[in-house]
């Protein structure tokens, strides 16, 4: 389960990147899909988050978590 203490956006946003890239949840799935990751208490804290910067819960995980960088092309 992930843990979320009073993280700024960019935070979040990290900790879902980590989730991603660990192939626990896939960029094309919807970002209500990360309440799995969560628990009942913290939940509510993520949602006011991502309300606070005009994320909807059924958006995709890649709005939230934007573009992957390729550094060895």
């Amino acid at each position: 389960m992930a843990v979320l203490e009073r993280y700024c956006i960019s935070d979040f946003q990290d900790e879902v990147r980590a989730l991603v890239a660990r192939g626990s949840i896939d960029r094309q799935q919807r970002i209500y899909e990360l309440k799995k990751f969560f628990g009942d208490r913290q939940w509510p804290e993520v949602e006011h988050l991502l309300n606070e910067h005009d994320y909807l819960l059924r958006g995709r995980i890649i709005d939230l978590v934007g573009a992957e960088c390729w550094t060895n092309d």
